[in-house]
């Protein structure tokens, strides 16, 4: 497991000593790359980093990800606070069967329509846009949850039953973007976090995410029930009673 540099300028800047210690010359076995901050402008090098993943790359200059195509055991991608405007086609992401997490937060995404090639990755399960003037959009979010599947998260929110079936209205503790949905997955960056810190984060931000929906999706609790009755009816005991009240 190996941190790697992109660009020789990175060597002068004041965080080199903190990947200068395992760097190899085969970039294809880098696992994790953190450069945040270090007003880098393309991603290229990214190309031969086959075995990445996890890359933090936020608060630089990009606006071209597609150098990531290569990269297709990602699981965690942090482009948060650059100057993306435009996301790959849906081949792009198709090819990322293995991503998770993908934080594109204060972004220049203006266009709905283009964020719904998102809906082609496989396994996605948290995704943040806000601070992007899409966000502001009527429907936003509600495009989003319902074009990626396999979405569980937006934003600062677990998504609700209520986001996913059309005209169900719900009790209060069901509500879409209520407290009990709450989820920051995107804390603050820290310095010296390491592959095995970040695999650690993103196995917990997985678990909560699954928790808050056990607890509180009607979907979910049905499904718990009927396994639970179909486990009593079994044994001779075959009531069921649930109250979402």
């Amino acid at each position: 497991m190996f941190h790697g540099t992109i660009v020789e300028e990175l060597i002068s800047h004041e965080e080199w000593s903190h990947y200068n210690e395992n760097i190899i010359e085969d970039q294809k076995d880098f696992v994790f790359i953190k450069f945040n901050g270090l007003h880098l402008k393309s991603m290229e090098n990214l190309q031969s980093c086959i075995s990445l993943k996890v890359c933090i790359f936020s608060n630089n200059f990009i606006t071209d990800i597609h150098p990531l195509q290569n990269c297709i055991k990602l699981i965690k991608l942090d482009l948060h606070g650059n100057q993306i405007k435009n996301l790959p086609d849906t081949y792009f992401w198709s090819g990322l069967k293995n991503l998770k997490l993908l934080y594109l937060h204060d972004n220049g995404f203006v266009k709905l329509k283009n964020l719904c090639a998102l809906s082609a990755c496989p396994t996605l399960i948290a995704l943040t846009m806000f601070d992007c003037p899409v966000s502001l959009k009527k429907g936003y979010r509600h495009v989003l949850v319902n074009s990626i599947w396999t979405l569980k998260a937006l934003d600062h929110h677990v998504i609700s039953d209520e986001e996913i079936i059309q005209n169900w209205h719900l009790p209060e503790r069901f509500k879409a973007c209520s407290d009990r949905f709450f989820f920051n997955f995107c804390p603050a960056l820290k310095k010296g976090k390491t592959y095995e810190d970040e695999i650690k984060n993103i196995h917990y931000i997985i678990s909560r995410i699954n928790e808050i929906l056990a607890h509180n999706s009607p979907v979910l609790i049905v499904q718990k029930w009927i396994r639970g009755f179909l486990v009593r009816k079994h044994f001779g005991k075959t009531k069921l009673w649930v109250n979402f009240h």
